[in-house]
């Protein structure tokens, strides 16, 4: 017979990592986040498309604690999180990236690494010198070695190069060990082949947590993910697989400028 205890583990490993339930948001007059919900799994990639102004990031801002919604719930690992600020959900698990690269550029990556791991320390020793948090050394050096960073350890992160800088940031958000990471744009301005190289780390990282991702690549988004919702105008206009987003008339008039079948 199952236990008790193992019939809560079974029925938590297969609900969903996230669930945003009728979430909306209003400035005046604006909505910008209107009655939306979706749900990501515990592994893989969900994410998040959409044309300018679809409420993509303003989105993405409700779910990691940056905005309060108007109505609505986020729901993250079984628990209701509507309302929570972004160092409590980071604690719970929650991690995320920017938009635009938010990183210590005068600090060296191993510095930003460290600085960021900094949460994995038991508060009691969160005012010790830097040098005595033994965790956040160890996970720094973990993450230089699982990124490649060896050689660009005492370079200081405002001399990298710009696609290096969003890979450091991917790092500096996996520092604290999350069950989720947050991805918006990561490869905003990157060349070609840093793309194909982010795109790659994406697509191994979710093997091991779930990644919810915002991305301008449409390419880059229906060769990784495992479910991508669409929004429009603030709302929800489809969610899928990729090949089930591909064929939506609705997504192709909306979102990649075809015109719609008439009934």
């Amino acid at each position: 017979m199952i236990s008790t205890q193992e019939q809560g583990a079974q029925s938590q490993s297969s609900s969903p990592m996230l669930e945003v339930r009728n979430i909306s948001v209003q400035f005046g007059a604006l909505i910008a986040v209107d009655d939306v919900s979706f749900a990501a799994n515990r592994k893989g990639v969900t994410s998040v498309i959409g044309p300018n102004g679809a409420g993509k990031s303003t989105l993405f801002n409700l779910i990691s604690g940056a905005l309060s919604s108007s109505a609505g719930e986020v729901w993250f690992d079984g628990t209701n999180v509507t309302g929570w600020r972004p160092s409590r959900l980071l604690r719970k698990g929650l991690s995320r990236s920017f938009q635009i690269t938010n990183l210590f550029f005068e600090a060296s990556v191993y510095e930003n690494l460290r600085l960021a791991a900094q949460v994995l320390e038991p508060q009691s020793r969160m005012l010790l010198p830097l040098r005595r948090s033994a965790s956040a050394q160890q996970r720094a050096e973990e993450l230089i070695e699982q990124f490649e960073l060896t050689g660009k350890v005492h370079e200081l992160a405002g001399y990298l190069s710009h696609g290096e800088q969003r890979r450091l940031e991917i790092a500096v958000a996996l520092a604290s060990r999350p069950k989720m990471l947050l991805l918006d744009e990561p490869t905003q301005g990157m060349s070609h082949s840093d793309t194909e190289e982010t795109g790659q780390l994406i697509r191994s990282l979710s093997t091991d947590i779930s990644i919810l991702l915002v991305e301008h690549d449409v390419g880059l988004v229906m060769d990784l993910s495992d479910h991508v919702v669409v929004m429009a105008q603030g709302a929800k206009l489809a969610e899928g697989t990729p090949g089930e987003i591909r064929s939506d008339v609705r997504v192709q008039a909306a979102y990649f400028g075809r015109e719609a079948p008439h009934a």
